[in-house]
């Protein structure tokens, strides 16, 4: 792993593995890739799912060019963040450049990672447990759910990459043939979904929410996103050290977000066809079982696969990156100024966040357990706060020749994209804690 290096520069890390080779043709670049599919489908979860067939229902196909907006940010954004990973003067981790920007963002991160990592696995852990419930339609979802995390543990109490990234690719062939497959056995309205993607206008609010707020929370969620620290941390563990990788790194990222669109818009496709404009999904299960009535138990089994496939590399992809970052954050925070002598992979910490991440969640499919509303809501708050943080102290140390060199800072047009990321931060943090503040007002 590259780094956990001196604040003042200097690499002090113990001796690496040999790098691996930097791929100069058409196949090496496809043996090659891998980080970038680990990322967006640890990105994709339950909640997606959802989402975009609400937004399917509520909308028909008119807000998707938001969705293609709003990923293809992110994929700016987080490209800037490996850039720095790969590129900085310092030769050191994205982690070590916001510590030297500020020494709080190290025990800012790390309590971020343990709280975070309880709240993202709740919803992940309740999800893949219901998920195989609904599939197999027997057992419990504390049992499912038991059963998922254990395996997850195995495969991740200790890092082994390779074995991670190869779960990953076969479960985005699952979701491939789920959500693509299931869209093209329904149809689609090919003219309606190219207007979607083109044509920049906003439809008549349906349902709660304005589609303004709806544009803007799916943009400016993209900033501040926790987990786009954990992209840095796929990519060290791949062996990509140092600029020669950049190229590999950016093409690697494209592939798999591109992905991530057409996936996105499978479900959205769903929902268009399906629910707009008459019918509404309120749950997980309710556009699986409404296939059903369509397409037949084929057809829900299908899709139920790649719920099950979004949910469990959702659930590998958080508790292993929050490890690293949790480890690293702890690691960088201790030592102070002064450099890092430990590998954070290789610490018990890393482990200890893994189980916890994996284990502590499961208190929330206990039978009789009231819902985790609550908690998520306060944790979510204080999330609240990292979306400007995060966002504005990528900004700096992507744009400033002390942090990145000169070499590698951003252009003027990346800089504007950082400050309109930065600014829906800023505005997506002040609606949520107003939201929050009417909630408990209202209760």
């Amino acid at each position: 792993m590259q780094k956990a290096s001196d604040l003042s520069g200097g690499e002090t890390m113990p001796a690496q593995a040999p790098l691996p080779p930097v791929p100069h043709s058409f196949f090496e670049y496809l043996r090659s890739f891998g980080p970038g599919i680990v990322i967006v489908l640890t990105w994709l979860g339950a909640g997606d799912v959802v989402d975009m067939g609400v937004a399917g229902a509520n909308y028909g196909y008119s807000l998707m060019w938001v969705l293609v907006v709003a990923v293809l940010m992110r994929f700016l954004f987080v490209s800037l963040i490996a850039r720095y990973q790969l590129c900085n003067q310092h030769g050191e981790s994205v982690l070590d450049g916001l510590a030297r920007l500020h020494r709080g963002y190290a025990p800012i991160l790390f309590v971020a990672a343990i709280v975070m990592g309880h709240v993202y696995e709740s919803y992940m852990t309740v999800g893949a447990g219901e998920v195989c419930r609904n599939l197999f339609r027997r057992g419990e979802t504390w049992q499912w759910a038991l059963l998922c995390n254990a395996t997850a543990l195995l495969l991740i109490f200790r890092p082994a990459y390779e074995r991670l990234e190869a779960v990953f690719k076969i479960l985005l062939g699952v979701l491939a043939v789920s959500f693509v497959g299931s869209a093209l056995w329904v149809g689609c309205d090919v003219a309606g979904l190219a207007q979607g993607l083109y044509r920049l206008s906003l439809p008549e609010q349906r349902g709660s929410f304005d589609p303004l707020l709806v544009a803007v929370a799916m943009v400016g969620a993209v900033g501040g996103s926790l987990m786009n620290l954990a992209y840095p941390y796929f990519l060290e563990a791949k062996g990509w050290r140092g600029p020669q990788y950049r190229r590999v790194q950016f093409y690697d990222l494209l592939l798999a977000v591109a992905a991530m669109i057409l996936l996105n818009l499978a479900v959205w496709t769903l929902g268009a066809e399906l629910l707009y404009p008459d019918k509404q999904i309120k749950a997980l299960d309710d556009l699986p079982q409404l296939l059903s009535t369509v397409l037949g138990n084929s057809g829900r089994v299908l899709f139920y696969l790649g719920i099950f496939a979004a949910v469990y590399t959702s659930v590998l992809g958080h508790a292993a990156g929050l490890a690293y970052l949790g480890s690293h954050a702890w690691l960088r925070w201790q030592a102070g100024d002064q450099p890092i002598r430990a590998d954070y992979r290789q610490h018990p910490l890393y482990r200890w966040l893994a189980i916890w991440c994996l284990v502590s969640p499961l208190i929330w499919t206990i039978p009789g357990m009231p819902d985790f509303v609550t908690l998520t809501l306060i944790a979510n708050s204080a999330q609240v706060a990292l979306l400007p943080l995060l966002a504005g102290g990528l900004w700096w140390i992507t744009a400033s020749a002390r942090y990145i060199g000169a070499q590698h800072r951003n252009r003027w047009w990346e800089n504007l994209i950082m400050g309109v990321l930065f600014a829906l931060a800023i505005y997506g943090a002040v609606n949520s804690v107003r939201s929050l503040i009417q909630f408990w007002q209202g209760n």
